[in-house]
């Protein structure tokens, strides 16, 4: 485990390579230091879901009873959390990255993974760069595998929540979730979780994937006098948002909410469509990048 930071006079960003995860990502004014993602415990313990952000590779969320077939082939997964019977988030979150360069304002972690619990095996990277107040990541897969399987990519990053917060995200649909959190009924966006303008979060579970995302989305914390502008590249058309409960979630007091650019559908891999996920031949890859642009008022 190592921590890498960088940064320069309006932010600054911690990662470390343990799930190749954002540790802190902090807006700089002066002496004064807020965070933009969740600002983890203290301590030498580095756990992804205790970060600030995470990497979804080779696709993000669950597959129904972890069985997929594609192209003939039929594939199983094994869970790989205690608490879920389901293989969550892939392996990227779960593993040791490796720091493959590390210069002022940028900083490039690498991941591979053979295994026997997926028929997935590939290589992943994740590139950081700073620039004036903007944070680019930008993720990269590469199918290393023996045959072709459908590959998606996306972040979990967790954001601070305040009694103002609000959240701005255009979308034309979500997902109605079952009892296992996987896609049932696709809906027009309505109601509380209508983003199209900014709202704040609705202080129950939410934990809802949206369709037809065109990539901008903007987070304010007006107490703060700051806001954060999410620009994403057209490969990532989906945004899941959750909220937790304290019935899930002993001690949350609604004091964080993700919001997760995704190139594919929660179950893409049992969609007819595909839900986005895409097809990579062994040697193929695909990359995708997220800018975070933070403003100060």
């Amino acid at each position: 485990m190592a921590d890498i930071e960088i940064a320069n006079e309006a932010i600054s960003l911690t990662v470390t390579t343990t799930g190749g995860a954002i540790w802190r990502f902090i807006s700089r004014s002066d002496s004064l230091e807020t965070p933009l993602f969740r600002q983890p415990s203290q301590g030498r313990e580095r756990a992804a879901l205790k970060s600030g952000c995470f990497p979804l590779v080779p696709f993000g969320n669950r597959v129904r009873g972890n069985r997929f077939s594609f192209e003939g082939r039929k594939h199983s997964l094994e869970p790989n959390m205690g608490w879920d019977r389901h293989y969550l988030h892939g392996d990227g979150w779960t593993g040791e990255w490796r720091l493959a360069s590390h210069a002022k304002g940028e900083i490039v972690l690498s991941f591979g993974h053979r295994g026997t619990e997926t028929p997935y095996a590939y290589d992943a990277e994740q590139r950081f760069t700073l620039a004036g107040p903007t944070l680019t990541t930008t993720l990269s897969v590469t199918n290393r595998g023996e045959f072709a399987l459908p590959f998606g990519l996306g972040w979990h990053p967790y954001f601070p929540l305040t009694k103002e917060t609000t959240l701005k995200a255009a979308a034309r649909s979500y997902w109605e979730e079952d009892s296992s959190w996987l896609p049932t009924v696709e809906h027009p966006v309505a109601g509380d979780i209508d983003f199209s303008q900014p709202r704040g979060l609705p202080r129950r579970w939410v934990n809802t994937v949206f369709e037809g995302w065109n990539g901008e989305a903007k987070i304010d914390w007006p107490e703060n006098g700051i806001s954060l502008a999410i620009d994403a590249d057209p490969l990532f058309s989906r945004y899941l948002v959750f909220v937790s409960d304290p019935a899930f979630d002993a001690g949350y007091d609604y004091d964080f909410f993700c919001f997760e650019p995704m190139s594919h559908s929660a179950d893409g891999h049992n969609m007819p469509s595909g839900g986005g996920l895409v097809r990579l031949a062994p040697g193929e890859g695909l990359t995708g990048s997220v800018r975070y642009t933070c403003h100060r008022s």
